[in-house]
């Protein structure tokens, strides 16, 4: 590479088109995210290609798959990275387009130890990224963006001969016969398919039919990159709520939905209520700990506290973790320990054989969805959600914190918390059980409810969950009487995405 990565180019400049610039801020806790022009520039991802490769053969690598997603500017994105990877001589399996899961299969399926995703996964238009692994089925974490963002930003890049690109065709349709052969539906059911328009759309309900499902009713399954209704990501309310009008108008058994890399899985129920991920996870444990007795369970801090409280996964010896909320935290951790499954509030689900391959899959994750109404003929979405203890849990919010000084913020929040435990302080009248440090702050308290507050890995945002035993009024007084005025004294904290 000529020259050092920039951090202070702007567009339509020389240096601009003759220089890389690459931001910092863009290499976060387990993958990258950029906004695409003004924080990295095409011979900025051609740098990171060509640093990604260096660090790849440090780890005595050299084959990688690759592929993108279906954003207007991914394609172009995807060649630059592949440039850099070939100029670090890698051997570059080029998948096309593709879901992130589709990729992490494509290691398996094409014997390839690394994988490098180009996806912005749910974030808004603009935004670009790579998710990256060199150890399947897991993705990099801190240590290995640490050193990404060493090689990078300090040009330490080793540029070998023999690098190519060979393109594969057929893994999309490898991928899915992979899926769809862990289930085959018997109950006539109706889902509802919502892929906000995204790469999923190409991808699930071809899929879905595949597993056996009576009638797909395909919701915003078009290929749009412009995104016309929303955000494709099934955590978002205004996702939901189409679902929900979706699954009402035509009498669907339930609702599934992807959101923009389809390594995520959202369920409406048969009555057109949302169940949060962390709760389908509950669902899913106890379906699956009669059969699996002793298994272990791995769920991320945004999660209910239900999971170390239920008396089926007790009765069947089975054991919960809680650990780091990000795909690779969870991903890593269930692969550790050897669990069944882990869970993250936001959506992804990693199921380890006989159930899926461990690393993080909507669509495998639908498949268990349809697996475990298979084995509950009698009953409905609605019934299994009756089922659970009952819990009232909040959207994930996300007031606006920019990266430079949200891990600062949420470290002043943990220092709070942590006094205030000591002082033998109370949270609307209940005495603080237990503050939980290990991605943030969970505060638990004594009736069992808790409030989050932790720092977003891959947006400018600090991440808000609470959840209360006692009711729905209680849980948002959680949130407006609690969390909200406690970040509101620090002004670094702007506007949320969305409130309770």
């Amino acid at each position: 590479m000529p020259f050092l990565p920039r951090a202070d180019l702007v567009p339509n400049t020389l240096a601009y088109e003759t220089e890389p610039l690459v931001k910092a801020t863009g290499f976060r806790e387990y993958d990258a995210r950029w906004l695409f022009g003004p924080d990295i520039n095409l011979l900025g991802i051609q740098a990171l290609g060509l640093g990604l490769g260096t660090y790849i053969h440090e780890l005595g690598q050299s084959r990688i798959v690759v592929g993108h997603d279906f954003r207007s500017y991914s394609l172009s994105i995807k060649n630059a990275l592949m440039l850099g990877l070939v100029a670090a001589g890698c051997e570059v399996l080029d998948i096309g387009l593709a879901l992130s899961p589709t990729a992490y299969f494509a290691q398996f399926d094409l014997d390839a130890p690394c994988v490098a995703m180009v996806t912005a996964s749910h974030n808004e238009n603009g935004w670009t990224g790579v998710k990256m692994g060199a150890n399947r089925p897991l993705t990099f974490g801190p240590e290995e963006m640490g050193r990404l963002k060493e090689i990078v930003l300090g040009g330490q890049f080793v540029e070998r001969a023999g690098g190519k690109v060979t393109q594969v065709e057929g893994v999309r349709e490898r991928f899915i016969a992979d899926v769809v052969r862990r289930v085959q539906v018997k109950r006539p059911l109706k889902v509802v398919a919502a892929c906000g328009n995204g790469t999923a759309g190409a991808f699930v309900p071809q899929a879905l039919r595949a597993m056996g499902v009576a009638v797909v009713v395909e919701m915003d399954c078009e290929l749009d990159w412009t995104f016309p209704k929303y955000n494709p990501n099934p955590e978002d309310h205004e996702m939901l709520h189409a679902m929900a009008l979706a699954v009402r108008e035509h009498g669907a058994d339930l609702a599934l939905g992807f959101d923009g890399d389809g390594d995520r899985c959202g369920v409406v129920d048969n009555t057109g209520e949302e169940i949060f991920a962390d709760k389908i996870g509950l669902m899913l444990a106890r379906d699956l700990a009669p059969l699996n007795p002793g298994a272990k369970f791995i769920v991320d801090v945004k999660s209910t506290g239900l999971f170390a409280t239920d008396p089926v996964l007790e009765a069947n010896g089975c054991t919960t973790v809680y650990w780091k909320t990000g795909h690779s935290y969870i991903k890593r951790k269930t692969a550790e320990i050897g669990a069944l499954a882990g869970f993250e509030k936001s959506g992804h689900f990693f199921l380890n054989e006989p159930l899926g391959r461990g690393y993080d899959c909507g669509l495998t994750a639908a498949a268990a969805i349809l697996a475990m109404l298979d084995r509950n003929p009698d009953k409905s979405m609605a019934d299994l959600k009756a089922a659970l203890p009952v819990a009232y849990t909040s959207l994930t919010m996300s007031p606006h914190c920019a990266d430079e000084v949200k891990y600062g913020v949420v470290d002043k929040i943990v220092a709070e918390y942590e006094a205030l435990a000591a002082a033998g302080g109370t949270i609307l009248g209940r005495k603080i059980a237990e503050v939980i440090t290990v991605n943030g702050v969970r505060v638990a308290l004594d009736d069992g409810s808790w409030v989050l507050v932790r720092a977003s890995s891959n947006k400018p945002e600090v991440v808000v969950v609470v959840e209360s035993t006692r009711s729905e009024d209680d849980m948002r007084a959680l949130f407006h009487e609690e969390v909200k005025p406690r970040l509101g004294k620090h002004p670094q904290v702007g506007a949320y995405n969305q409130e309770i």
